[in-house]
């Protein structure tokens, strides 16, 4: 039996540690707890665990990864943005805070970050206060809401969870190509698509 709460860890890390939006790591708690009948608080916290595990390795490779994909101006414009949250102090926690609340992605929030050379204590607290909330309510409106797999399964491909894929993807598109220090220095919004090596 403990076996499965191991599946709920690794499947919360596998669907965070990568650097592109797939389902949120509540379905994959809510498909674990209904198929295995598992404890919902447990199944909760270990997920909690494997997410965070799954967004601070994301965050603490994605500066090497970046490093070696884009060129040094685009790094540098994302690391500008980054001081510019950090100096921001409790506000930029706060932000953490509210964005992990939301029906969104939190990909592009940890790619930023690790392209930023965010430290990792400024990005984790808030996130996982954020996460446990909102993956306690889904996970928990999950187990009312689904009477079978089944239902869960057509749920991943709604249009609910399209449009977080597409959010997602936007923001991640966003975050490349917009020129950040050009918006927030001279309020003058510009676009860079030649951002690779």
């Amino acid at each position: 039996m403990w076996w499965h709460y191991l599946l709920v860890f690794a499947g919360a890390f596998l669907v965070d540690v990568v650097p592109v939006p797939l389902p949120p790591a509540f379905t994959v708690m809510v498909l674990l707890q209904l198929t295995f009948d598992l404890e919902i608080w447990v199944v909760i916290a270990v997920g909690v665990a494997g997410s965070v595990a799954g967004r601070y390795l994301l965050s603490a490779y994605i500066p090497k990864v970046s490093g070696k994909l884009f060129k040094p101006a685009k790094n540098e414009d994302v690391q500008y943005l980054g001081r510019r949250m950090d100096a921001k102090g409790w506000r930029g926690s706060l932000f953490i805070l509210v964005y992990s609340l939301m029906p969104l992605p939190t990909t592009p929030l940890f790619i930023a970050g690790g392209m930023a050379g965010l430290k990792p204590y400024h990005i984790i607290p808030p996130f996982v206060v954020g996460k446990l909330i909102s993956d306690a309510a889904a996970v928990l409106l999950g187990k009312v809401a689904v009477g079978n797999i089944q239902e869960l399964v057509d749920g991943i491909l709604s249009w609910h969870s399209l449009a977080g894929l597409a959010a997602g993807l936007f923001l991640i598109l966003a975050l490349l190509f917009v020129d950040w220090r050009s918006l927030l220095q001279r309020k003058h919004f510009r676009l860079k698509f030649a951002i690779w090596r």
